[in-house]
């Protein structure tokens, strides 16, 4: 059965949430460290790549994107019935003395975010990290808060915000999907 969902941004909205994503990572650096991203797989890593494309003007340098793979990290790993599928972490820069914009799309409980830190963390020590999101909708059950952040939806525990982006999706855009 499909869930009714309520489109909350189109592609030209998502574009421009990017944008403005983009402008705050540039006004927050981390002086004097290497600007680098890391998408959480899996739509984490398309809107890092895109933004690292953003980026680019803005500082003058490229922007080496990396993607990291939770599934080993997870605290829930071992209670289903099923094997994870690991997708691999590919980062091919150092971690050590540069600064992380780890990349998600949907924030919401903090656990995704608390598991791609010890990934990230098991390959060196950063300068800092900092976290971007492309949609914060609350529920956190962890201390963590994004540092950039393009929408902010407030939605019901049984709600779900969903991101599709190229190339994973077919479209571009965000949608809440209910569960009634």
């Amino acid at each position: 059965m499909n869930e009714p969902e309520t489109r909350l941004c189109d592609a030209d909205g998502l574009e421009r949430l990017l944008e403005e994503m983009a402008e705050q990572i540039v006004a927050q650096r981390c002086e004097g460290a290497a600007l680098r991203l890391v998408g959480v797989r899996t739509r984490g890593v398309p809107i890092a790549r895109r933004l690292a494309g953003m980026l680019r003007p803005m500082v003058g340098e490229e922007v080496l994107v990396g993607a990291v793979d939770i599934t080993l990290y997870r605290d829930d790993l071992g209670r289903g019935d099923h094997w994870p599928v690991l997708r691999g972490t590919e980062i091919a820069f150092k971690v050590d003395g540069v600064e992380i914009i780890l990349v998600d799309d949907v924030l919401f409980t903090g656990r995704t975010i608390r598991a791609a830190l010890n990934a990230i963390c098991d390959l060196g020590r950063p300068a800092c990290v900092r976290l971007a999101v492309l949609v914060d909708r609350g529920h956190r059950e962890l201390p963590i808060q994004p540092d950039v952040v393009g929408l902010q939806v407030p939605t019901e525990r049984a709600e779900r915000v969903r991101v599709r982006i190229s190339p994973v999706d077919p479209e571009d855009e965000i949608v809440r999907l209910s569960r009634w």
